[in-house]
């Protein structure tokens, strides 16, 4: 029984893409205890560690409650402060505290200075994946509109954007097909580049009921992971080798004629002619692996995997595994091909699952804060730069100004020696942030925000499910949409949002996956609904009847596979020096600058540590920390510790304490298609 000072406030946790419900016991204006209820329909009455503990930041002495300036900036651009009063931050030496409203002067002027002097075209807007679907939209339109620049966007740059691009020249959507609870539906469920009970857990837990209940497992990844337990299949392969193996089970498919002829006839074009090309590429024949030295298994372990795909009602899941590679988006399409060829998807258990890393990214991208599409994946009137062609453009003097929400850009990218000296030369940097984050001591102004336990907001996860979270305690400081409207109020007040209510109308109007998704009807609906959202009911899964291409037919894509990296030496028998990849861990997330500020998650795991091979071991002091050397940089002195996860000549670690410089070993290398940086793969060295 609650007591009268006390209530419970249902929202929705805004950690990773699983975005579990939650419900959260307030007293006296203070949270005391966060949990998920019974019937939680994401959660299923559990959750992970991040959303048991992980809101305590919102307490941390850390936690930025105003608006900053930092002295260098404040002092070679006087003209827009005039006489504007500032005070010394206690948090930080290099910046001032200054009033919100004067902030807002502020860069409006420079803004419009910059506009004038060099084109809207010289300011770029990069984030929103971390707020809500609000703020992401009208981010996107303040980039577009306000400013005149269509330089916009977001962190899928560096984790999902191939799995968009993938699907929609596929399926014509990039999004998942099905909703988490199909995985209990599944006869056979494939992970391929996910550590799911780490990234994703209360994801994980519905993988491991299901096996436990006689569903067929396998698991592919470099190393081995918590669900390799209870896999029915286990394969470890070679890194940058998951276009090959998806191609190779296509290649046991068409072999063996187990693919549906039914649905190939109905619902999908172009099977013959990828069927020759896979037929005859060398690279999809499992046979190869048998000349791989330590991989000799995957020969036969491929084709079981294949059959029972082929065979079953089935789904795959994926992650960054996939993503992050030079041929993510191939990789993407590659699972998709599978798909199409033996009917498994649109229908109950049978599907794709992209398992989306940020809280809000599926629906940032749905907003429209990407370069190349507009809300509602439109085509937008000029395609803008991705986020490393900003940094590049700023280095040339063509990027003035960067607009930056909640993304931690000098920690989360690829190849920070280059990003950092980059980002030094914008002419101003503004960055909304809840806590203090690698950017908040580079950014030129700094607001903070209120945090997603602190605002009401539309959050959309992994499988489409829009959430209207609720604020459980009151903060007077401003939501992301709103600093921006303030700004947009000085640029031009044609644009300003007079409520959230007429924004969220507004993006309603605009988004038509989103057109039913109306405050009220979401606030009656504790559950979320799936998008697509009409008037009268939502989608649970996509593609039943019909793709949503432009003819609504399925369509295949090939790409062969391109020996290189691990692979090439192991052939060649030339294998030096180490293979390394990197994940996160169940008790942080991303950049940790909000986990890493709760004293319970930090006692589960307080630093970086780099796992090596039993075999490995014998080469190195085990006593002593090593160093990283790639390339392209270098990272800190790091903790090794023996793993039998991971296979001779390859190393695992994590990315989440920027102090490690984890990604300072990245270069520039990506995705073909989207740019996304191959954080999975990269050849190393070990100093000690």
């Amino acid at each position: 029984m609650l007591h009268k000072n006390q209530k419970i406030i249902d929202s929705v946790c805004t950690y990773c893409g699983v975005g579990c419900d939650i419900a959260a016991l307030v007293e006296d204006g203070e949270i005391k205890k966060v949990y998920a209820k019974e019937d939680g329909k994401v959660s299923r009455g559990k959750l992970c560690i991040k959303g048991k503990e992980g809101w305590k930041y919102v307490y941390s002495p850390f936690r930025i409650k105003e608006a900053r300036v930092k002295k260098s900036f404040f002092e070679a651009n006087s003209e827009f402060f005039g006489t504007k009063k500032v005070f010394e931050c206690t948090a930080n030496s290099d910046y001032f505290v200054i009033s919100y409203e004067d902030a807002y002067d502020a860069v409006a002027a420079k803004l419009k200075s910059t506009i004038q002097k060099h084109g809207g075209d010289s300011i770029a807007g990069v984030g929103g994946a971390r707020t809500s679907c609000e703020s992401s939209y009208s981010f996107q339109r303040f980039i577009r509109r306000a400013i005149g620049s269509p330089h916009i966007d977001n962190c899928a740059r560096v984790c999902h954007s191939p799995s968009l691009a993938g699907l929609r020249r596929t399926v014509g959507e990039g999004a998942a097909t099905n909703p988490f609870d199909d995985i209990f539906k599944a006869e056979f469920l494939l992970v391929i580049g996910s550590n799911t009970t780490e990234a994703h857990p209360i994801v994980a837990n519905r993988v491991l009921d299901a096996v436990n209940a006689g569903t067929t497992l396998a698991v592919v990844d470099v190393r081995e992971i918590q669900l390799s337990k209870k896999a029915n299949f286990q394969l470890a392969i070679p890194y940058e080798a998951n276009l090959m193996v998806l191609n190779m089970m296509a290649h046991v498919i068409l072999k063996e004629k187990l693919y549906n002829r039914e649905f190939l006839k109905k619902r999908v074009k172009g099977f013959e002619e990828f069927k020759a090309k896979i037929l005859e590429d060398e690279f999809a024949n499992p046979e190869f692996f048998a000349k791989v030295k330590g991989y000799e298994s995957l020969a036969l372990k491929i084709k079981e995997v294949a059959r029972s795909y082929a065979k079953s009602r089935s789904m795959i899941l994926w992650g960054l595994g996939i993503t992050e590679h030079l041929d993510g988006s191939a990789a993407v399409s590659a699972i998709a091909n599978l798909a199409l060829m033996t009917g498994n998807i649109g229908k109950e258990g049978a599907g794709l699952m992209p398992l989306r890393g940020q809280n809000n990214v599926q629906g940032t991208c749905d907003m429209g804060c990407l370069p190349y599409f507009a809300p509602n994946y439109g085509v937008p009137e000029r395609e803008g730069y991705k986020t490393q062609d900003m940094l590049e453009a700023a280095v040339k003097g063509e990027m003035k100004v960067l607009y930056n929400v909640g993304e931690d850009l000098s920690h989360i990218h690829a190849n920070l020696n280059k990003v950092k000296k980059s980002l030094e030369a914008f002419e101003m940097i503004v960055t909304h942030d809840v806590i203090e984050a690698d950017m908040t001591s580079i950014a030129d102004v700094v607001f903070g925000v209120k945090s997603a336990y602190e605002k009401k907001g539309i959050y959309t996860n992994a499988e489409r499910r829009l959430h209207l979270a609720q604020p459980l305690i009151e903060c007077d400081l401003p939501d992301d949409w709103e600093v921006i409207n303030e700004i947009t109020k000085r640029l031009d007040s044609s644009l300003v949002f007079r409520s959230q209510d007429a924004l969220w109308d507004e993006a309603r109007s605009m988004i038509s996956r989103y057109e039913g998704a109306s405050y009220e009807r979401l606030s009656q609906n504790n559950d979320g609904l799936q998008w697509p959202v009409t008037m009268d009911a939502d989608t649970p899964r996509l593609h039943e009847k019909k793709f949503r291409t432009i003819d609504g037919i399925g369509d295949f894509y090939y790409e062969k596979y391109e020996l290189r990296g691990h692979i090439k030496e192991l052939l060649d028998s030339e294998m030096d020096g180490y293979w390394l990849t990197t994940g996160r861990t169940i008790s942080h997330y991303n950049n940790a600058s909000q986990t890493k500020a709760v004293d319970k998650l930090m006692s589960v795991y307080d630093k970086d540590v780099v796992l090596v091979s039993h075999e490995d071991c014998k080469k190195l002091d085990m006593s002593k920390p090593i160093v990283i050397s790639s390339k392209y940089g270098k990272s800190a002195a790091l903790t090794p510790k023996e793993s039998k996860a991971v296979k001779k000549g390859t190393l695992y670690t994590t990315f989440h304490f920027s102090e490690s410089k984890i990604n300072y070993l990245f270069g520039d290398e990506g995705d073909k298609i989207t740019k996304t940086s191959r954080f999975k793969a990269v050849k190393v060295s070990l100093l000690q």
